[in-house]
């Protein structure tokens, strides 16, 4: 179990480094999430509730900030800090950045798939999230819950016998694509 947020911090210093951010030009989807860190009592995470919208497999979920990667971004780093602004109008400028964790594939991206790499930054002040249109609601999840094992859970998918790992918190479900990068953070500060 995690003791406080700076031993968090310091592990995942020393474990992540930016790796190569700047998409290949090989056509394929890519997209950066955000894993931003707050530094208090304990180790939390934001969170977002995704806007409901038809057509968007991800719709309703919980997840964390980011989105699809532009051209315009020059790198994916940029992509993280851009979503974030535009979900939560929260500038990660005075956060600091310990690094990026190597790309995934979630299971529910369609046939040609899409890459996510989540960064993670730190930061020492509260930052108060502002919704945005892309976002219903947003929280603060208390790391040390989660890994202490209090939160678990399974969560079924709609319409399939197919269960997933799940955190449930304050009736928010955390599951898929999201607990899989927490899952790994948790993992590499340890």
């Amino acid at each position: 179990m995690l003791s406080g947020v700076s031993k968090l911090t310091e592990a995942l210093a020393a474990r992540l480094s930016p790796g190569e951010v700047r998409p290949a030009g090989d056509g394929r989807r890519r997209a950066a999430v955000a894993v931003v860190l707050h530094e208090a009592a304990a180790p939390r995470v934001l969170l977002m509730k995704r806007a409901e919208r038809a057509g968007d497999p991800w719709s309703g979920h919980i997840s964390l900030p980011g989105g699809g990667y532009q051209a315009s971004d020059g790198d994916l780093r940029v992509t993280a800090i851009r979503e974030t602004c535009e979900e939560l109008g929260i500038a990660l400028d005075g956060a600091h950045l310990l690094g990026n964790l190597d790309p995934l594939h979630p299971r529910s991206s369609g046939p040609t798939g899409i890459e996510v790499t989540p960064f993670v930054f730190a930061t020492p002040v509260a930052l108060e999230p502002v919704c945005g249109p892309e976002a219903l609601a947003a929280f603060w999840l208390p790391l040390d819950l989660a890994a202490s094992g209090a939160l678990d859970g399974t969560y079924s998918y709609p319409a399939s016998a197919v269960t997933f790992p799940c955190w449930t918190y304050e009736g928010h479900v955390i599951w898929g694509l999201t607990r899989r990068i927490l899952d790994l953070v948790l993992a590499t500060a340890a």
